[in-house]
């Protein structure tokens, strides 16, 4: 079945209805009994069945179609694509390898503190881990929790930073709206409110000369009289040493 077309039955609808190709050639071709084309021939089988075009498919080639109405014994050959189809990976838990199988802890607790809006089956797709692990690690009852350090998974390599930003949008589609007026904390200020005309005038403002106290007004005579009575006074006490 490996060589076998696409949709074998709408091909051989379409080859009935299309061409002069033996039953024997269409049935080797779309891989079907020949008594199976005989009855798509007849109307009793594939009824509904729409005829797919294998020429505008890429699967086969007018000339190939012609070499064999010209040749009985000819036997149809499925022309090999020029484009390669990755296989489909199965879909399961995320493969991760040993060395950095010890590294899950630090990048779920990362993701439960970066990234709390995220689900549990979003964090296992990510890092493939296990949801107990991760309720424990939320929890703080993990068995290494004093010794967990959060870590960035992209960083450890254990998913790829596409793969954490369509988590976390699809996370933030999902999550409940906020009540109406609760603001998140620690948001910026709206531009409205920091270009507006008197946010500008405060900001360019020149700020007020700071308030001093009134200078004391000092009399220069005043002054000079009460420097001589001191000195008066000092040389008194000298004569009164010199005395005794």
């Amino acid at each position: 079945m490996a060589n076998a077309p696409l949709m074998p039955k709408a091909t051989a609808v379409w080859l009935v209805d299309n061409t002069a190709l033996s039953f024997e050639q269409i049935a080797a071709f779309c891989k079907l009994h020949p008594l199976e084309v005989k009855a798509i021939a007849d109307g009793e089988a594939a009824q509904g069945i729409k005829g797919l075009d294998p020429v505008l498919t890429g699967q086969l080639t007018r000339d190939e179609i012609e070499k064999a109405q010209n040749n009985p014994s000819y036997r149809l050959h499925v022309q090999e694509s020029k484009v390669r189809v990755p296989e489909q990976k199965r879909k399961g838990p995320r493969y991760t390898p040993v060395s950095r199988r010890q590294d899950r802890p630090n990048a779920i607790l990362w993701l439960v503190k970066n990234h709390p809006e995220l689900l549990d089956a979003q964090i296992m797709r990510l890092v493939g881990t296990t949801k107990p692990t991760i309720e424990a690690i939320r929890e703080r009852t993990h068995w290494n929790s004093a010794n967990l350090v959060a870590m960035d998974p992209v960083t450890l390599g254990l998913c790829s930073q596409i793969e954490l930003d369509m988590e976390v949008e699809k996370a933030a589609k999902n999550a409940p709206p906020r009540p109406e007026g609760e603001q998140l904390p620690d948001t910026l200020i709206p531009v409205e409110e920091t270009t507006n005309e008197d946010a500008m005038a405060a900001a360019f403002a020149k700020p007020a000369p700071k308030s001093t106290p009134e200078e004391e007004q000092y009399d220069a005579d005043a002054v000079f009289a009460k420097l001589n009575a001191k000195k008066s006074d000092s040389d008194e006490d000298d004569d009164e040493d010199e005395r005794y």
